[in-house]
């Protein structure tokens, strides 16, 4: 039997579920699928299994997207996964239902864009002191070098600069429910980006 590790969805937003003990959780409700597995590589010639998935509509393709895609849709995202075992083909769907409430994933997506910020904001400096005349140093980094050595800034050192917008996964979010009539998935906690964001949800083996 095959085992899908995962699958391509878009984040809807944040809702809440009662569980049957009455205790109240946040969830996150994201549209899962269905995807069309558009390639299919074996072990035997690319030396290892697995799919590759397409979700989304787009109207423009250029012609190696065409050719790549093989008149089997026009997709937007694709995203390969790999599989146990070969017995698999070209044209056959995925959606919610590989996922079974209490199974542990991983979601990767896009964090939300904060644009240009401060070391404090960036990366949780503490800032200057807020007495003794310091009226301008708040929020300043502090110093960023020596003077005699090195004479020059640290490569990577941690300042101000564009926070956000980068690729982040979320580990071992619990699968509260599955609706494959909706292609509606809810897990337990928050997952990286903002509303209609794109998100990859792979099964782990790693347990909450």
């Amino acid at each position: 039997m095959l085992t899908f590790p995962g699958i391509i969805g878009r984040k809807i937003g944040m809702t809440q579920v009662f569980q049957d003990d009455g205790q109240r959780i946040a969830v996150s409700a994201i549209e899962a699928g269905p995807c069309l597995i558009i390639q299919a590589k074996k072990e035997s010639t690319e030396g290892y299994n697995a799919i590759q998935l397409g979700f989304g509509e787009t109207k423009r393709l250029n012609e190696p997207e065409k050719g790549h895609l093989k008149k089997l849709g026009n997709f937007r995202h694709l995203k390969e996964f790999r599989i146990t075992g070969d017995n698999f083909k070209v044209g056959d769907k995925l959606d919610v239902s590989i996922f079974q409430p209490g199974d542990v994933v991983d979601v990767i997506g896009v964090s939300k864009g904060k644009g240009f910020a401060g070391g404090v904001k960036r990366h949780h400096f503490a800032g200057g002191p807020k007495t003794h005349g310091q009226s301008d140093r708040h929020r300043a980094p502090g110093s960023i070098g020596s003077n005699t050595f090195p004479g020059r800034v640290w490569k990577g050192q941690r300042m101000a600069g564009h926070l956000g917008a980068q690729w982040a996964t979320v580990h071992r979010l619990r699968v509260v429910k599955v609706d494959p009539g909706k292609n509606l998935l809810l897990l337990e906690g928050a997952v990286p980006g903002a509303k209609n964001g794109i998100l990859f949800i792979e099964k782990t083996e790693k347990r909450k």
